[in-house]
C-alpha cells in the first residue's frame, strides 16, 4: 500500500515533533511537509499535495479552518483538526464527518484517523467531498462563534470528560503549553490550549489578567495587597496568592481599585 503523504501544521515546535514522533511509528504515513502557521500550512499544502493534513485549529496568520478555505478542491486533502477540547467545533466536525485529535495526541487515537484517511482515499471526488464538509463545518463553527462566553470548560481525565463551571474556577495559570484551573475548592484540572486563546472565550467581566501567565476569577478577590515596585499580591477567597505584573497591575488599578 502507498504511504499516506501527510503534512503537519502546528505554530509550536514542541507540537509538531510530538506529532512527527507518533506518526513514525505508523508504516502507512510519509511526512512530506509542515509548517508553523497558517499561511505556510496554505503553502505545503498546495506544494505537496498530501492525502492528510493535520492541522491544529489555532494558530496564527491563518486559524484551521482559514487555511482550509485557501486551498482549491483539487488540492484539497484529508484534514484532521488538531485542538483542545472545543464544544462548537467537535460538534461541527462530527456533524460534517470531520476528523479531530484530541491535545495531547494518543497513539491509539491517531492510527484510527489514518485508518480512516487511508479508507477515503480510495474513494473517487474524495478531495471534493472534504472541501464540502469543510466549508459545511466552517459555517457550522462560525454560526456558533457568537452563542456567548464559555460556561463550562471540558477537562478530559482518561476515559472522563468533566465539565468545569466557569464561575466555580478561581484562577486560571499557564505553564509552558498547560493551564491549570483551580476552582474555589482547590480542586485542580489540567489543559492543553493557549491562555490568549481561552482568555477571548471568558467573560471579561469575571477574569482579570494579573500577568502574562495568569488570571483571576473577580468574584473570587478577596483582598489585594500592594508591593514595592506598584505590583500586588492577590488573595483569593479559596487561599491562593498569586503576584500582579508591573503591566497589569496598572489595568488593575483601573479596572479593580477606583470607585
Amino acid at each position: 500500500m502507498t504511504a499516506l503523504r501527510t503534512v503537519i501544521a502546528d505554530d509550536e515546535r514542541p507540537a509538531r515533533e510530538y506529532l512527527k514522533k507518533l506518526l513514525s511509528k505508523i508504516d502507512e504515513v510519509e511526512v512530506v511537509g509542515e509548517a508553523e502557521n497558517g499561511l505556510d500550512a496554505v503553502e505545503a499544502i498546495n506544494e505537496s499535495l498530501p492525502d492528510l493534513a493535520l492541522l491544529d485549529l489555532h494558530m496564527p496568520e491563518l486559524n484551521g479552518l482559514d487555511v482550509m478555505k485557501k486551498i482549491p478542491a483539487e488540492n484539497m486533502p484529508l484534514v484532521a483538526f488538531v485542538t483542545a477540547f472545543d464544544n462548537f467545533a467537535v460538534q461541527a466536525f462530527e456533524l460534517n464527518a470531520i476528523d479531530y485529535l484530541l491535545k495531547p495526541v494518543e497513539l491509539a487515537r491517531l492510527r484510527e484517523t489514518v485508518f480512516r484517511a487511508t479508507q477515503r482515499v480510495e474513494k473517487a471526488d474524495w478531495r471534493g467531498i472534504e472541501k464540502r464538509r469543510l466549508e459545511a463545518a466552517a459555517e457550522t463553527i462560525e454560526n456558533a462563534s457568537g452563542a456567548g462566553f464559555l460556561k463550562r470548560i471540558p477537562v478530559r481525565m482518561r476515559d472522563d470528560i468533566y465539565l468545569v463551571p466557569v464561575d466555580e474556577i478561581a484562577s486560571i495559570i499557564a505553564d509552558g503549553e498547560l493551564l491549570y484551573l483551580t476552582t474555589l475548592d482547590r480542586t485542580k484540572y489540567t489543559i492543553n490550549y493557549r491562555l490568549k486563546d481561552l482568555e477571548a472565550r471568558l467573560d471579561p467581566e469575571l477574569f482579570v489578567r494579573l500577568s502574562r501567565g495568569a488570571l483571576a476569577n473577580i468574584k473570587m478577590v478577596e483582598r489585594i495587597s500592594p508591593l514595592i515596585g506598584g505590583t500586588y499580591v492577590i488573595y483569593l477567597i479559596n487561599g491562593q496568592e498569586l503576584t500582579s505584573s508591573r503591566l497589569q497591575s496598572k489595568v488593575l488599578r483601573t479596572q479593580l481599585l477606583k470607585i
